[in-house]
């Protein structure tokens, strides 16, 4: 039977100082002023918009992402949050993260954005080798995220994750392990660490630069977690490790299949519905400009998502997660029977890809190391069983990065 799962709120913010080469969030270069009073308008009436759907559930997570959320003033984050904080009803130890670009950081700023009620930042550090960070198209130097991480701790805002990316153009497996030494010794308590890869529509599929091969960017892998986890930072996630209680609780409702509802330009949101037995995706206006005189007026697009598909969006998220998942929790977020998927289970047991332990079901290191050929099981295989008038609207499996299945989170922006 399908059950209401817990509940988080992703704010978008979409403007960048400048856009990277790689990047294809729905992200824009700020030309001119930051139109930030009217923006955070927009997303209040957005907010008060969209909160009758999830009236009475407790929201446990809020993730302001983008883009650069902090080219925003203090003073409008909290506007935000206050808003939240009326529309929606907040769980005890509501977690808050706010997304930061090193370059955007003005002394003293992180103090205030405590204040307005944020109590996890991750910082976008990506690299600590300055002529690598130029080619990325990084508006910050190593030091300056140096800077941010000392300003993180003066302002008691010592739970950070710290983001990182390996496979740069021209680096080698040493450099890459630096990169991860660099950013341990800033003391975060979280650190996202994630293959660079050329995606369609970015400069970067213009004009690809030269990347490491596939077996190189594998031994950077091998060595920075080898090197994570004997310095007390434990994989949770194909590209998430925390030391000993700072999992993010907003990324961990994600890969669970949980909800979120998703408000700003382009957001995405995912919405369960038991009495309808159904799961809905929201998406919003994706241009800023549209989305600032629409929000608010219900012209967000929802979609529902056929049982066809839930296995295959199930397993995309919770096969990330090391430790796997429950039947339970299947059965629960998806409504469905165990039994439409025991057979593919089965038969993924049996070639090594996945580890059954009672009623938990995990990707094995094979399993992780080729997930991309795991979930296209879950395309070709399981439509068949859930009805074959679906077939036509079965979800194509994501992009391949190093062996394994890339997942962007709910606003079009790596989840951190």
């Amino acid at each position: 039977m399908l059950k209401t799962p817990p509940l988080a709120l992703y704010v978008h913010f979409p403007w960048c100082v400048r856009k990277c080469p790689y990047c294809d969030f729905n992200s824009y270069t700020l030309h001119g002023e930051l139109e930030e009073r009217r923006y955070i308008e927009a997303l209040q009436r957005d907010l008060e918009a969209q909160a009758p759907q999830i009236a009475g559930r407790e929201v446990i997570s809020i993730f302001l992402g983008g883009g650069t959320p902090s080219l925003f003033s203090p003073g409008g984050i909290a506007d935000v949050l206050d808003c939240a904080r009326r529309q929606l009803a907040p769980a005890a130890g509501l977690e808050v993260t706010l997304e930061a670009n090193p370059g955007t950081i003005e002394r003293g700023r992180f103090a205030e954005y405590r204040a307005a009620g944020v109590n996890r930042v991750s910082l976008g550090a990506q690299s600590f080798d300055d002529a690598r960070l130029a080619a990325l198209g990084r508006i910050h130097c190593a030091e300056e995220t140096r800077r941010a991480a000392a300003e993180l701790h003066a302002a008691g805002l010592d739970n950070f994750n710290i983001d990182l990316m390996y496979g740069l153009p021209g680096q080698d497996v040493g450099a890459a392990l630096h990169d991860v030494e660099e950013a341990l010794a800033l003391r975060p308590s979280h650190l996202s660490h994630y293959q660079l890869t050329i995606e369609a529509g970015t400069l970067y599929a213009g004009r690809p630069p030269t990347l490491p091969d596939d077996d190189t960017a594998e031994a950077m892998l091998d060595a920075c977690r080898g090197h994570l986890e004997s310095t007390g930072y434990a994989q949770y996630e194909v590209s998430a490790y925390a030391a000993a209680g700072r999992r993010c609780r907003h990324n961990l409702n994600y890969w669970a299949f949980g909800d979120y509802l998703g408000i700003g330009a382009g957001a995405h949101g995912k919405l369960t519905l038991p009495d309808a037995g159904q799961v809905v995706r929201t998406t919003q206006v994706r241009e800023p400009r549209r989305y600032l005189s629409s929000a608010g007026r219900g012209t967000f697009t929802r979609t529902l998502v056929p049982d066809a598909e839930l296995p295959f969006e199930f397993m995309l998220n919770a096969l990330r997660l090391v430790e796997g998942f429950e039947v339970r929790t299947f059965t629960s977020r998806t409504g469905l029977p165990w039994e439409i998927v025991a057979e593919t289970m089965a038969d993924l047991v049996g070639e090594g890809l996945i580890v059954a332990t009672g009623t938990c079901y995990r990707a094995s290191p094979l399993g992780l190391r080729f997930l991309n050929d795991v979930l296209l099981r879950f395309v070709t295989e399981i439509p068949k069983t859930v009805g074959q008038s679906e077939l036509s609207t079965a979800p194509q499996p994501p992009p391949v990065v190093a062996g394994r299945a890339l997942f962007t989170g709910a606003g079009g922006g790596n989840v951190k």
